[in-house]
């Protein structure tokens, strides 16, 4: 049984990592709420170390190796809680944890069905079922400091596509991301890309 794996990232994709131990390489699944911190576990190198949960899927005549990643054990032990819901297997799992583990647990905790509804391929039953089991026993879980994470994603999301914006206006991608990046120093609660245009163009009239 794989439980950690050390290696070099050659490949990333949006739910994975290809890491190369030495001219060995393993694909390794990565929940979205694990994938949010990669970037700040890489090494100069871009190497990094995961925990992992290893387990075989079965399809038609073959037996398949699944390996899913994690940076702290508070992360592994989450999805292993998680994975207890009746109809919730790794591969469920994987796909539903798309938000903070701190948040998704305070809608356990809190019974809120709507934003466990909002997970993916979570439906009212399942969300109902969730809860049933998880409820009261997820506590520590909300603990998790990740809060923010949301709000960081959100804020490179909305930079990224002021950025292609500009780019369009014919602005070279130097100016364009400093001009971005002073607004964001001055104004760090923007939340939508059309302000943070709208505040980038007033700051540009200003330096005239």
């Amino acid at each position: 049984m794989i439980s950690r794996i050390t290696g070099l990232v050659t490949e990333k994709g949006s739910n994975y990592l290809v890491l190369d131990l030495g001219g060995l390489s393993y694909e390794v699944f990565i929940p979205a709420c694990v994938m949010q911190g990669l970037d700040s576990a890489l090494s100069p190198e871009g190497r990094i170390s995961l925990l992992t949960y290893h387990y075989y899927q079965v399809e038609q005549a073959k037996s398949v190796p699944i390996l899913i990643g994690f940076l702290s054990q508070v992360e592994k032990d989450f999805f292993e809680i998680f994975i207890t819901v009746s109809g919730i297997g790794p591969r469920a799992a994987l796909k539903a944890l798309n938000k903070p583990i701190s948040i998704i647990a305070k809608a356990i905790d809190e019974g809120d069905l709507v934003s466990l509804k909002s997970l993916p391929g979570i439906g009212e039953q399942r969300a109902k079922e969730i809860v049933a089991k998880l409820q009261n026993k997820v506590g520590k879980f909300g603990l998790i400091q990740d809060r923010n994470l949301e709000e960081k994603t959100a804020a490179k999301n909305i930079s990224e596509e002021a950025l292609d914006v500009l780019l369009q206006l014919e602005y070279k991608r130097n100016e364009a991301l400093g001009m971005i990046k002073k607004v964001l120093q001055i104004n760090s609660q923007v939340n939508t890309t059309e302000e943070l245009l709208n505040l980038v163009y007033k700051q540009k009239r200003l330096v005239k």
